[in-house]
C-alpha cells in the first residue's frame, strides 16, 4: 500500500527548514554527509508575530514583520531545491484565523508552501530533533520546548515518542497577557507562575518525574535561561531549581525589562525572560524536575531530518495512514481499487489540469482512507470519515493536509454542498475541485471492480471538461454505473466541470 521507498538521499544534498515561531523565525540549511545533516547556514530573527495577534488575527504589522524576514531567508535558499524546503507554522498561525494574509505571501516569497502544524505534531517534531543531538541510549526521558505561544511536551526513548503534549502557554503570550507594558512587579510575576501551574496541572499525572529518568530542554527560552545560569556562576551548565530561585530573585530586582542586565542574557531575549522563568519555575515545581540539561536540538532540526525521511527511506504519515486503516478496519482491497482508479484519471489528468506530486499524495492518502468512517456508522460515513481526518492526531500531517484530506473524503459521494471548499483560498479551490472529481469517479467505478475488472477506457480532458470513452456496449450492460453517471454530471457541474462519456 505505501509509496515505493526511494533510495537514499546522495550525500551533498541540500536541505532546508524553516521555523515560523511566534517569537522567532530559524532558518537552517543542512547538508547530507553519510546518513546525517549537518548545518552549513543557519539564522534566526526575533519577529514576535505571537505578539500581533490581536482578537485572534494577525496586525498588518505582524504580517509585514514576518514576510519582510522570509524575504531576506529567501535570498540564502536560491542554492536549495524547493521540494527540500519545508517551513512550518506553530502558535500563532494555529491561532490566527486570518493566517492565509500570512501563509500565502509567504508561499510565493519562498517558492513553497507553508505547513501550519499542529501542537502535538510540533511536539514530535521538536523530540526528533532532540533525539538527533543526544547519545543514542535507552532511557526514558522528558523533553520540554517552551516556544512563544506554546509549550511542548514529549517523553520518549531514542528516537521514538511515546507521549505528546502541547499546552497553550508562551513566553510572548503570557509576556502580553501577564506583563503590560513591561512592568515587573512580585505580583505580576506570581500571576505568571500561578497561570503555568494551573496549565500544566492537567498533565501532571502524565509527565511528573516518575514517569522519566532525565528531562531535556530544548530552543531559546530554555538555552537561555541555561546560559543566564552558567554564566553567572549560579549552575555549571545545568538548569536547577536553586539556581532558577536565584533567577527569579535577581529578576525581581528590576522594575521593567528595559532594566534587565543579565549576564549572558541576548537583546532579543530581554522582553520575554521573565515570563520564560516564570514558566520554568512552575514546570519544575508541578512536575518534580530536579534539573535538566538542555539541547541545541530543536523543531527546526526535527523538521530536517523528518524531510529526510519523506525524500528518502520512510514518510511517517505513510506510517500514520497504515495506522488509521488497521484502527479503524479498512478494507485494504477496496482502498487499492479506488487507489488504482485515482491513478489512472490522475495519469490523464496531471498535464492539463496542472496536478503535481503533492495532488496524488492526497489522492493516495484519501483513497486509502475514504471507508475509515464506517467503523462508526454506514450511514453517511464520508461524513464520518472526513471528521476522523479533520481532528484525529495524525502524525506527519499539517493542518491544510488534514482540511484537503478531509474535502476529498467527505465529497466523494453523494451532493456537492456549497460550503465544502468555500473556506480555501481561491487559487486552491480549483486544484481541489480537480482531485474531488477524480475521487468521486473512482468511488463509483470501485462496485464495478469489486466484482469484474474494469475496462480501459479513454479519458480526455480540458480546463473546464472531462470525457471518458467506454468499449461499446460497455455501459449499456451495466446500466447502475451509466445511472452513476448521468447523476454525475450534475455534481460535476458544480465544480465548473463538464462530465461526457459514451
Amino acid at each position: 500500500m505505501a509509496a515505493a521507498p526511494q533510495d537514499p538521499l546522495p550525500d551533498g544534498s541540500l536541505l532546508a527548514a524553516i521555523d515560523l515561531g511566534s517569537n522567532s523565525f530559524h532558518l537552517i540549511i543542512a547538508k547530507i554527509e553519510h546518513g546525517e545533516m549537518r548545518p552549513v547556514e543557519a539564522l534566526a530573527e526575533k519577529v514576535q508575530l505571537g505578539a500581533g495577534l490581536e482578537n485572534g488575527r494577525l496586525s498588518p504589522d505582524a504580517i509585514e514583520r514576518g514576510l519582510e524576514c522570509l524575504s531576506r531567508f529567501a535570498q540564502l535558499l536560491e542554492s536549495v531545491e524547493p521540494k527540500r524546503i519545508r517551513v512550518v507554522g506553530t502558535n500563532a498561525l494555529r491561532q490566527a484565523k486570518n493566517r492565509l494574509d500570512f501563509t500565502l505571501p509567504a508561499r510565493d516569497i519562498l517558492g513553497t508552501r507553508v505547513d501550519v502544524i499542529y501542537g502535538r505534531e510540533e511536539a514530535r517534531l521538536v523530540y526528533l530533533g532532540v533525539a538527533h543531538s543526544l547519545a543514542d541510549d535507552a532511557q526514558s526521558r522528558l523533553v520540554i520546548d517552551i516556544g512563544g505561544g506554546s509549550t511542548e511536551f514529549i517523553i520518549g526513548e531514542r528516537f521514538e515518542p511515546q507521549q505528546l503534549e502541547s499546552l497553550q502557554m508562551g513566553c510572548v503570550s503570557f509576556t502580553r497577557d501577564c506583563f503590560l507594558g513591561g512592568e515587573i512587579t512580585a505580583t505580576n510575576y506570581q500571576r505568571a507562575y500561578n497561570h503555568a501551574r494551573v496549565e500544566t496541572s492537567h498533565i501532571r499525572h502524565r509527565y511528573s518525574a516518575s514517569h522519566w529518568a532525565e528531562c531535556v530542554g530544548s530552543s531559546g527560552t530554555l538555552n537561555a535561561i541555561a546560559s543566564i545560569l552558567l554564566q553567572n556562576g549560579w549552575s555549571d551548565g545545568n538548569i536547577t531549581r536553586k539556581a532558577l530561585s536565584k533567577l527569579e530573585h535577581k529578576i525581581l530586582t528590576f522594575n521593567h525589562f528595559d532594566e534587565i542586565e543579565l549576564d549572558g542574557l541576548s537583546e532579543n531575549r530581554r522582553s520575554v525572560i521573565t515570563a520564560g522563568t516564570a514558566i520554568t519555575s512552575a514546570l519544575f515545581d508541578i512536575l518534580g524536575i530536579d534539573q535538566m540539561r538542555t539541547s541545541k536540538g530543536a523543531l527546526r532540526e526535527g523538521v530536517i531530518y523528518d524531510l529526510m525521511g519523506r525524500l528518502s527511506h520512510e514518510d511517517v504519515r505513510e506510517r500514520t495512514i497504515n495506522a488509521l486503516m488497521q484502527r479503524y478496519a479498512a478494507d485494504e482491497n477496496t482502498a487499492e481499487i479506488v487507489e488504482r482508479r485515482c491513478r489512472t484519471l490522475f495519469s490523464a489528468t496531471r498535464g492539463s489540469w496542472k496536478l503535481g506530486n503533492e495532488d496524488w499524495e492526497l489522492l493516495h492518502w484519501a483513497a486509502h482512507t475514504h471507508e475509515i468512517g464506517m467503523a462508526i456508522s454506514h450511514k453517511h460515513f464520508n461524513r464520518h470519515t472526513a471528521y476522523l481526518l479533520r481532528n484525529a492526531d495524525l502524525p506527519g500531517f499539517s493542518q491544510e493536509e488534514q482540511e484537503q484530506l478531509a474535502i476529498l473524503t467527505q465529497g466523494q459521494r453523494g451532493k456537492i454542498s456549497a460550503e465544502l471548499l468555500e473556506d480555501q483560498p481561491k487559487s486552491l479551490q480549483r486544484r481541489l475541485g480537480y482531485l474531488l472529481a477524480i475521487m468521486r469517479l473512482s468511488v463509483h467505478f470501485k462496485y464495478v471492480e469489486t466484482l469484474e475488472q474494469l475496462p480501459e477506457f479513454a479519458v480526455q480532458v480540458d480546463d473546464s471538461s472531462l470525457a471518458l470513452g467506454f468499449p461499446e456496449t460497455w455501459l449499456e450492460d451495466h446500466p447502475l454505473t451509466l445511472s452513476e453517471l448521468e447523476q454525475e454530471q450534475s455534481h460535476l457541474a458544480k465544480l465548473g466541470l463538464e462530465l461526457n462519456f459514451s
